[in-house]
């Protein structure tokens, strides 16, 4: 027992000895003027990430893709002038673009005085800016015989099925005269997928590219159509080639996209991505490049601050709105740091292979589709990065009003929100069925959702809709309208109103949040404006009535306050006769809401008299104990 007591004693000693561990402090003064330097730190970055973004796009990209739309999709056949890329319907339409508009604005290199230009071989010039690189590249994708299921009964009918395109259905067998290369199916060499409007097609197929010499390529046209080259199982038909242009350092990359569904006819697309793959050329560049510099250089500041915010706060890290806001601009930015790097790379290698074999087709669309993505990326990421600039101006009074009305309305909006497209969505499927096969607007059930939209938008062909169904055309336009445009928008827009009337009114009584990041931008303003001598210094009187009325209440009421005032009473009686008088259940008038907040604020000026009666009597009683003493 001695030696346990001995111990004890021995552990309390060392105890009273150790000096315990201080505990830490909180300071505002220190969290205020960290924030403030990371308001400004961020406004740095954004101004950065602003530079970086209007510095990858140009004017010139949307000029130059219109340019050469205009070429190779309005340029009509010649002797059709109704006949253009665009308004193909038939194989032979097809041909005729291939062997006419095609040919004339890929080969083209004299003047208008038929005068030649360019004495460069392996090289063409469209519009006389655009360098041509390689040689163009037609494919196409087809499906086999017998690859959709026919009735019985209509089985002596057809000999042949064709299905729509899918992998399962691809044809890939050799066809036409054996011993020439376009007719033997290519494999695939990407991962790289087109989405088309009847179907999503692979990257192989049977391809053929055309020669340098106009004439050369019109005879090898020729000679494809002449041998039946497309067929009834053709699906889909590419072609593709890549331009350059040296005076404003930009590649055009275009796609021509010919379908062939399976209910006949010909669907037309395109594609025209004007992008600049040579980064680093003129000193503006390698401004851009410093700038991608600094942008890497904040990533990795903002990784490591991230870090430690998680390793602090453990689970209750994920748990804020704006960390999580945080983590989605990090991702963005290191994938798309990633992706500028594999782009450049790729961009530069591909170039080389292009100088070493100048007639085969370089293979840029792969990295236009990067470079798009890219794009998407940095949009989507400078777009979050301007929202989180609400987390810093919450102390400006517009912004706070905001903030607060939002949050005080969210669950309403929730719950309309589902009422809403719950209705919507009705609408759409009555629109989708009804009208589908007639109207193009309501063509697919995603085309019905967005025609909705634009409906409401008072974007709409009435005419359309009525000539489909002359009997539930109307009758959907017209309900749709008085319930959606004119009922739930409406409520959409008096649960706002409602919330921010509740916001408006507490901070018109003194309930406005205080800020003081808002109180310390002042007082920082206050002092430079008076260390430069553009504002005179406060006197210590000055600052001590800025204190006593800071909080000063009203004293002056008009009549129409007194006159509130003394409804209040009767306002008293009809709720006390409301809700605790059993004689007479129906004989008040129900209390508007006007009226509860009218003598809501009477009650917050009272508070406030008393307030200042209570202060008031505080000095008297100091002053009667200085006089005793």
């Amino acid at each position: 027992m001695a030696k346990v007591k001995s111990s004890k004693a021995k552990q309390q000693h060392f105890k009273a000895t150790v000096s315990p561990k201080p505990k830490p402090t909180y300071n505002k003064e220190l969290e205020i003027r960290s924030t403030f330097q990371e308001l400004l730190i961020y406004i740095i970055f954004l101004i950065d990430l602003c530079i970086l973004t209007f510095g990858m796009v140009s004017s010139n990209m949307y000029y130059l893709n219109k340019v050469i739309a205009t070429l190779f999709l309005e340029t009509s056949v010649p002797g059709e002038d109704r006949t253009n890329f665009k308004s193909i319907s038939t194989v032979t339409e097809f041909w005729k673009f291939m062997e006419g508009p095609l040919l004339e604005g890929l080969y083209s290199d004299s003047w208008y005085n038929a005068e030649v230009l360019y004495q460069l071989k392996n090289t063409s010039r469209i519009y006389y800016e655009n360098v041509l690189l390689g040689v163009p590249r037609v494919r196409q994708l087809k499906v086999r015989n017998n690859s959709c299921i026919v009735y019985p009964k209509f089985q002596s009918l057809m000999d042949e099925c064709f299905d729509r395109y899918t992998v399962k259905n691809e044809d890939r067998s050799d066809f036409g005269p054996r011993q020439v290369p376009e007719w033997r199916y290519s494999p695939s060499t990407s991962s790289l997928k087109h989405w088309g409007v009847f179907g999503v097609y692979d990257n192989g197929g049977y391809m053929f590219t055309l020669p340098e010499s106009k004439t050369e390529a019109k005879k090898k046209i020729t000679f494809l159509k002449l041998n039946s080259w497309i067929t009834r199982g053709t699906r889909v038909i590419f072609i593709d080639f890549s331009l350059y242009n040296t005076n404003v350092n930009l590649f055009c990359i275009i796609r021509l996209v010919a379908e062939f569904p399976a209910i006949g006819g010909v669907l037309t697309s395109w594609n025209f991505y004007s992008v600049k793959l040579l980064r680093y050329v003129t000193h503006f560049d390698y401004f851009i490049a410093s700038c991608e510099i600094i942008f890497c250089i904040f990533i990795i500041n903002f990784i490591v601050q991230e870090i430690k915010k998680m390793k602090e706060y453990k689970y209750a890290y994920f748990k804020s709105f704006w960390n999580l806001l945080e983590l989605l601009l990090l991702s963005l930015s290191i994938l798309a740091i990633s992706v500028n790097i594999f782009r450049t790379s790729q961009a530069y290698h591909l170039l080389g292979q292009l100088l070493e074999k100048t007639q085969e087709y370089p293979d840029f669309y792969f990295l236009a589709c990067w470079q798009i993505r890219y794009n998407d990326m940095v949009a989507v990421n400078i777009f979050f990065a301007w929202i989180k600039i609400f987390k810093f101006i919450s102390f400006n009074k517009t912004m706070s009003q905001l903030s607060t009305t939002l949050s005080h309305c969210i669950k309403d909006i929730i719950g309309f929100a589902i009422m809403f497209f719950i209705i919507f969505f009705a609408y759409a499927q009555l629109g989708y069925f009804v009208f589908g096969s007639q109207v193009d607007d309501f063509s697919t059930f995603e085309n019905s959702i967005f025609t909705q939209f634009r409906i409401v938008l008072g974007d709409f062909n009435f005419a359309n809709i009525e000539e489909a169904n002359w009997v539930l055309g109307p009758t959907y336009f017209i309900t749709f309208i008085f319930f959606v445009f004119f009922v739930l928008l409406n409520m959409f827009l008096a649960i706002i109103n409602d919330a921010y009337s509740e916001v408006k009114t507490d901070y018109s009584i003194g309930r406005r949040p205080e800020s003081e990041l808002a109180n310390q931008i002042k007082t920082r303003y206050t002092k430079t404006m008076e260390k430069l001598k553009l504002k005179k210094p406060q006197t210590e009187g000055q600052k001590a009535k800025e204190k006593d009325t800071a909080f000063q209440p009203r004293r002056d009421f008009d009549e129409k306050e007194i006159e509130s005032a003394s409804q209040m009473k009767k306002w008293k009686e009809r709720l006390e006769q409301k809700y605790y008088s059993s004689e007479t259940p129906d004989a008040y008038r129900p209390v508007t809401q006007q009226e509860f907040r009218e003598l809501f604020l009477f009650a917050v000026e009272l508070e406030k008299e008393l307030h200042h009666v209570s202060t008031k009597l505080n000095r008297v009683m100091k002053r009667i104990s200085a006089t005793k003493t």
